[in-house]
């Protein structure tokens, strides 16, 4: 008798629920590690609650071939962990013990993610006498002789979000950092069961403030592929647009706070106002600088006349040369130079182990981006060339965000002197039921993954999120690894994850 297989499904494409496997969690630990081991992606591993206690769902990511692959597998309360075989999985199996109380035997460091209550009353993963696990509250030591502590944050010296950091030095030599995060928990996930609601499109547009048109693109994608929508060409290529905006706004403001933390002023100070003409570009389309109310089911709220692509033509031109002259600086400059290279190196290997995402994966030679392996809309017509480095220091992380800021340039202008005719937006209708959607957006961080089930009633039974940071967190505690202290500002910021994308 043939052994069932995972459910193949393909980017913004959805499935009846009945048709992804539920196999014994043994097989389905097997299966997880057997798929990444051939060369797949964890993009969510999340839980729902079931008569049986927690069903657990995998969605593996196959680059090469463009397929999504999801199985499933019921847990009462403890399971052997998949960590010690595919440490992919070790983010989110923290999660799954917070939120649901399991237990994943032998995870190597089993902790809080965002220190809340677990939703699953009575269950409780924190067994304080279970070792070697550690306690709730416990960080990680090393021992010896002129070992020391230095713990930052989570209060910070500036006006950014909250996140602590626990370092393990000899002297200003690291040997490990360890990154704690919640601070910023909302329950967003939470809220979203039961829906779609008149609030969950602004949900969207705040999971990650930075990255509105991203999450919401992804939001969106779900929903028109659970309600059977086909989205206009024009919508397609005026969210390609706004996509590209956020990246380009991010990736300039990044290269400019790089600059700032190596005290090299003329490009810390021009991107700082560039970044803001590319926010006021994506004003232009739709009246808010980080795109809100723009990307709505079924295309865009706001077309753009003649008039307006125009101006925007104009000051992309513009931008561009200000820019291209601000970021060249960089690599012209010996002392910017000797502060970039060979600092906080992530080898390609351990890239490949953790499953790293977007720039920082392909700052290590991994050539991976949704637009290109997975792509929908407007780039399944149009190829964009992955931007990619491999010496996998804040060099190459900084040189891959200015490979990509030339190239959506060069996207943006081609879109806006071919939009495509026609509406901008077709009618949403009622979501299907008892069914799967995947949703995969390349962010200006990397894959936004949005997963969307469906109950009998065409409502949400459950939404998972994987913003790019949850994926990534662990990248830059690696990139600590046996550098000076004094480093750990140009690395925190050549990652530049987001604290409330991954606390939800």
């Amino acid at each position: 008798m043939n052994q069932p297989r995972p459910t193949t499904l393909y980017n913004a494409q959805s499935v009846p629920l009945r048709s992804i496997p539920v196999f014994p969690i043994h097989e389905f630990r097997e299966q997880v590690i057997r798929d990444v081991a051939a060369g797949g992606r964890i993009a969510s591993l999340f839980g729902v609650p079931c008569e049986e206690g927690v069903r657990l769902y995998a969605v593996l990511a196959q680059d090469e071939n463009g397929a999504l692959s999801a199985c499933a597998a019921d847990v009462a309360d403890a399971y052997p962990a998949l960590t010690p075989d595919c440490p992919q999985a070790h983010w989110f199996e923290r999660e799954l013990a917070e939120q649901w109380g399991l237990r994943p035997e032998g995870h190597p460091w089993l902790k809080p993610i965002r220190f809340h209550a677990s939703y699953r009353s009575g269950h409780d993963a924190w067994n304080r006498k279970a070792k070697p696990q550690p306690c709730v509250g416990e960080f990680y030591r090393v021992e010896g002789e002129e070992i020391h502590e230095v713990a930052v944050g989570p209060v910070h010296a500036g006006i950014i979000e909250p996140g602590h950091f626990r370092f393990q030095c000899h002297g200003e030599h690291v040997f490990h950092l360890e990154i704690s995060l919640g601070y910023q928990h909302r329950g967003v996930e939470r809220a979203l069961v039961g829906g779609p609601g008149k609030r969950t499109i602004h949900y969207m547009e705040t999971l990650a403030g930075d990255t509105s048109i991203g999450h919401t693109l992804a939001y969106c994608q779900a929903i028109e592929a659970l309600a059977g929508i086909h989205t206009p060409a024009r919508s397609h290529a005026l969210r390609a647009v706004a996509l590209e905006l956020e990246r380009l706004a991010n990736h300039t403001g990044d290269l400019g706070a790089l600059a700032g933390d190596v005290g090299y002023l003329p490009t810390a100070s021009y991107c700082g106002r560039i970044r803001g003409d590319f926010l006021n570009m994506t004003a232009l389309l739709c009246g808010n600088r980080f795109g809100r109310n723009l990307v709505r089911p079924g295309g865009v709220a706001f077309d753009a006349d003649d008039a307006r692509v125009e101006e925007l033509l104009k000051r992309l031109k513009a931008a561009r040369k200000d820019a291209t002259g601000a970021i060249e600086l960089l690599w012209n400059t010996p002392s910017v130079l000797a502060r970039f290279e060979d600092t906080g190196v992530v080898s390609i290997e351990t890239c490949r182990a953790l499953g790293l995402v977007g720039p920082a994966a392909r700052a290590c030679g991994v050539e991976q981006d949704v637009r290109v392996d997975f792509p929908t809309g407007i780039y399944s017509f149009t190829h964009i060339p992955v931007s990619a480095c491999y010496s996998g220091d804040v060099f190459a992380r900084a040189l891959v965000r200015w490979l990509e800021i030339q190239r959506s340039l060069a996207f943006i202008e081609s879109q806006l002197h071919s939009l495509p005719e026609g509406a901008t937006r077709a009618a949403a209708g009622a979501l299907e039921p008892e069914r799967m959607a995947v949703s995969l957006i390349e962010g200006w961080r990397g894959e936004i993954c949005h997963v969307a089930l469906t109950d009998a009633q065409g409502r949400f039974m459950a939404y998972k999120v994987a913003d790019p940071s949850f994926h990534n967190w662990m990248g830059l505690a690696m990139a600590l690894r046996d550098q000076q202290i004094a480093d750990f500002p140009l690395c925190n910021k050549s990652f530049n994850l987001s604290y409330c994308g991954h606390d939800l």
